[in-house]
């Protein structure tokens, strides 16, 4: 019997729904209050990288999915999320998130037809002036 066929080994998902088939919240509830909160910061901060990078034109498609005034707002939530999680998540995670957050800053100052002046730039009143 495969996973797809019914009768098959149940997966995340029906571990999830109750027996009217219906989501079961109380197990969801317990389940994300197992995840670390580092996890959920890391997390979070990795799928706001993610849109803003698309939105920055560097995904496999590029300049179809281009938005600077969406990228704009990505990296100044995600710098704020970093900046205030920095000291609570430690070096070790925080240091890959801010790498990563100037990578972006920097892509937006380049795809920026009139650039930013340095300080004013997305996420840089959290970060500061972001230099390449």
């Amino acid at each position: 019997m495969s996973d797809t066929e019914p009768g098959g080994p149940a997966g995340p998902a029906d571990a999830a729904r109750g027996a009217s088939g219906a989501p079961d919240f109380d197990s969801m509830t317990r389940d994300i209050a197992d995840v670390p909160a580092v996890e959920v910061i890391t997390t979070v901060a990795v799928h706001l990288m993610s849109s803003a990078a698309v939105n920055l034109g560097l995904s496999e498609d590029g300049e179809q999915h281009r938005d600077l005034d969406e990228a704009r707002k990505l990296i100044h939530a995600l710098a704020g999320l970093v900046t205030a999680s920095a000291t609570e998540i430690g070096s070790y995670h925080a240091a890959p998130l801010r790498d990563g957050l100037k990578s972006l800053q920097l892509a937006f100052r380049e795809a920026s037809a009139v650039p930013d002046e340095p300080g004013q730039g997305p996420g840089e009143k959290f970060t500061g002036p972001v230099f390449g």
